[in-house]
């Protein structure tokens, strides 16, 4: 109860090694990133946006995401994170929202009391990293055309403003049409023109997946998107396999939407949100930069000692324990 398991984050059997599995597989495609070992690296497993540092949310119970990115600080001066789940990214603007070596940016449902409840445009950042958090919010129904029209110019200011050395992009599949969960109308195309758009800046990219709660859909947008990461056309017709059935009536890649949500994101909506996200960006007078330091070794997990019952008040502490208590300026959460 403590650390919020049990509600919306049950706890069940291999929750740890699970943990473990889609962590651990985007911290090593950070890595890969930085040893120049691949251009794009993918963990679809990964994408648990929602999570903070001490308490899990939102069916996320480690945020790998920040853990990838706090590795590819190691090597790069400046990290982007963008994020098109239809939920806002909520535990990695927290993460990062006192520093400007990580710009995070959201394109979300937003109102109408929707999980997390935060992500307004107002919500630019503090201190060091004022205007380094950029969020876009979205009503319901949103289509391909609207997403484009307010995504691709955010987007290209961001690139030409911030310089990113490497991207995280989290691929949430719940902004796709006839989610249980969304209330977007993305298509498989208008969500992949997203990734399609942000691989030609061929700037170094880790891909995650993150949100998706209609399964044969999730399936669908990931096979495609992986597909267009790796320049590979797809049969729109789906081969047979054990999970054939997952996918009638059609058994194709791309579906008709059977569930039409009015598109509430009016022109002057879109208009007065990019608008003002671009002033927010301009306010940003040149890239950050960064002293030059001694790059810590890979994945380097100090050893821990939490039992502190045993810890002799007569001896010297060790270094994890004096940093333990240090309350540090650039972190963003709530002391319990």
């Amino acid at each position: 109860q403590r650390y919020n398991l049990g509600e919306d984050c049950p706890i069940f059997e291999g929750l740890f090694n699970f943990c473990q599995v889609y962590t651990g597989g985007s911290i090593d495609g950070a890595t890969r990133l930085n040893h120049n070992l691949s251009d794009i690296a993918i963990n679809w497993a990964g994408g648990l946006h929602h999570a903070k540092k001490r308490e899990a949310s939102g069916f996320c119970y480690i945020n790998d995401l920040v853990l990838a990115i706090l590795e590819l600080l190691k090597y790069h001066p400046r990290v982007l994170y963008l994020d098109i789940d239809v939920h806002h990214g909520d535990g990695v603007e927290e993460a990062f929202y006192l520093t400007d070596r990580v710009m995070t940016v959201s394109f979300h449902k937003y109102g109408d009391y929707f999980f997390p409840g935060t992500g307004d445009v107002k919500d630019v950042g503090e201190k060091k990293g004022k205007y380094c958090s950029v969020n876009v919010p979205l009503r319901d129904g949103i289509d391909d055309l609207t997403f484009q029209r307010i995504f691709q110019p955010v987007m290209r200011k961001v690139m030409e403003t911030y310089q990113p050395g490497a991207i995280v992009l989290q691929c949430g599949a719940d902004s796709l049409g006839n989610d249980r969960l969304g209330c977007f109308s993305l298509s498989l195309d208008g969500h992949a023109e997203c990734v399609k758009f942000m691989k030609g800046f061929k700037v170094p990219m880790l891909v995650t997946g993150g949100g998706g709660y209609t399964k044969n859909n999730v399936a669908r947008c990931w096979a495609y998107e992986t597909a267009v990461l790796l320049d590979t056309k797809l049969d729109n017709n789906l081969p047979e396999n054990d999970y054939y059935e997952y996918y009638a009536p059609q058994y194709t890649l791309k579906t008709r939407p059977h569930q039409v949500i009015e598109n509430m994101n009016v022109r002057s909506y879109i208009e007065q949100i990019k608008k003002e996200v671009i002033e927010n960006l301009k306010a940003i007078e040149h890239a950050p930069g960064v002293q030059m330091h001694e790059v810590p070794p890979d994945n380097y997990i100090p050893e821990l000692n939490d039992d502190e019952e045993d810890e002799n008040p007569d001896e010297r502490l060790g270094q994890y324990a004096m940093d333990r208590n240090i309350k540090r300026d650039e972190e963003f959460y709530d002391m319990y």
